[in-house]
């Protein structure tokens, strides 16, 4: 018989049927208590909920890893039912006929799109308190930025755009990556938009590939120590009694000399997901539009293994000015609220920019590590001639000496790799698999030409 891997959409879904009818009877139950007619169980905490102990699904994994209990379990039901078995929430939409309108006690809106009824905090306090102020009270608490569900970014209530309505008439909203979990049963990798303004990156090559001197090799591996062994630092060592938590770095030195590879390198070999901020979609010239923006980026990277890359960061964190309109005024708060947010972020953040002078000194402080990556020496460059040109696939001429290229010019990798590419789209333009001299010798003059230079 052939072994069949576990389909993990599959085992979610019976996890998840067993809940939704858990939760069916739990509301079922509630309703007749409200109404006064006769139920099996005085009390909806005399229906235990299914035993997932041994339960391998993604939605087990999450309720075991949280250690949630009765209501955290009842109130992550209740923000999941509308996604998937919305018509199990109809029975809300009964009217109170004394008002000839819905009952207040059960909360909930109306979806402009959405046909049925979308619970609230107000419903989730329903459901727990079984009208008992003291309950009423305790499950209020669940939504404080203290819970798990906040600090996790599992579910929330949405903020209430009128001013003075109670904070439970806000919408109960499971998060989009909660949701992925609960319904896909995969990890979740959220998607490029103006919601996420960042790009998941990645890399085939790996640390071995990479040509940077012994001692920046070594700043390298101390961030991997440290994502790898943090939380043993921090928590079986006592660290965290001393020191802020996370990891913050900054990258600095001329372009193509492996920032960026870097960073993906080290995510790579820590298992750890790496997302490049698109600064583009982040920065605004509207106040407060590129606070909002980077709080859903650090608010969705809070207590994940994910390292967040902010590449030509001086265009975001650059220096304070002296204030002498409400644009400085602007453009400084933008700064100070990220210097903010760095230093409190749990997760490894790395800085990179090509000039290192126009930070803002205050970051200088807050950095556990500030690594300059700098133009490689004559044997390096030589390494990366070779690692680039060596390939069964394409021939070099026979006059060409990569000794000779790597001792003459000063290139980055990055400039190598350009002028690779220009190189293969001469050749396979003449039909041949041949890179002569010539087309180097060009694509190095470009190289150059960027930099200011002339060959």
């Amino acid at each position: 018989m052939i072994a069949t891997t576990p389909n993990p959409t599959a085992q979610n879904t019976q996890s998840l049927l067993r809940e939704i009818q858990w939760f069916k009877t739990v509301l079922d139950t509630r309703m007749l208590l409200f109404l006064g007619q006769e139920s099996e169980a005085g009390s909806i905490y005399e229906l235990p909920p299914p035993d997932l102990s041994d339960d391998p699904s993604m939605y087990a994994r999450v309720v075991r890893n949280f250690q949630f209990g009765f209501s955290e379990r009842l109130i992550l039901m209740l923000s999941f039912i509308p996604h998937i078995y919305p018509e199990a929430l109809d029975i809300f939409l009964i009217r109170n006929e004394g008002l000839q309108r819905g009952f207040t006690e059960f909360g909930g809106i109306l979806g402009k799109h959405h046909g049925g009824f979308l619970p609230t905090g107000e419903t989730a306090i329903f459901l727990l308190s079984e009208g008992d102020l003291l309950k009423r009270l305790e499950a209020a608490r669940l939504f404080d930025d203290a819970h798990v569900f906040y600090r996790h970014n599992i579910l929330s209530l949405q903020a209430i755009a009128t001013d003075g309505e109670p904070m439970l008439s806000g919408l109960l909203k499971l998060s989009d990556e909660y949701l992925h979990y609960f319904t896909s049963g995969e990890a979740y990798h959220p998607g490029y938009s103006a919601h996420f303004p960042a790009k998941r990156i990645n890399t085939p090559l790996n640390f071995e590939d990479l040509v940077v001197l012994p001692a920046l090799m070594g700043q390298l591996n101390e961030i991997k120590a440290w994502i790898r062994y943090g939380d043993t630092l921090m928590n079986d060592w006592g660290l965290k009694e001393k020191i802020k938590p996370g990891y913050r770095c900054l990258f600095y030195g001329p372009p193509g000399t492996g920032k960026t590879l870097s960073a993906t390198l080290i995510g790579k070999a820590c298992q750890a997901d790496v997302y490049r901020i698109d600064l583009s979609m982040v920065v605004s010239k509207y106040i407060g539009e590129t606070e909002k923006n980077l709080a859903n980026v650090f608010d969705q990277a809070e207590n994940k293994k994910w390292i967040l890359f902010f590449d030509e960061a001086d265009a975001l964190f650059g220096k304070r000015t002296e204030t002498r309109d409400a644009n400085d005024r602007h453009a400084n708060q933008q700064v100070a609220y990220l210097l903010q947010r760095v230093e409190d972020f749990p997760g490894v953040v790395i800085l990179s920019t090509n000039l290192k002078k126009n930070l803002d000194e205050a970051f200088a402080r807050r950095f556990d590590q500030m690594i300059y990556f700098p133009i490689p020496n004559p044997e390096q460059r030589l390494l990366l001639w070779k690692n680039n040109f060596t390939s069964p696939h394409y021939q070099l001429e026979k006059r060409i000496s990569l000794e000779d290229l790597a001792q003459k010019y000063e290139l980055t990798g990055g400039n190598i790799i350009n002028i690779l590419r220009y190189c293969c789209i001469q050749a396979i333009m003449r039909n041949t698999t041949k890179i002569v001299l010539k087309d180097i010798t060009e694509g190095i003059r470009k190289e150059l030409h960027k930099m200011g230079k002339v060959l």
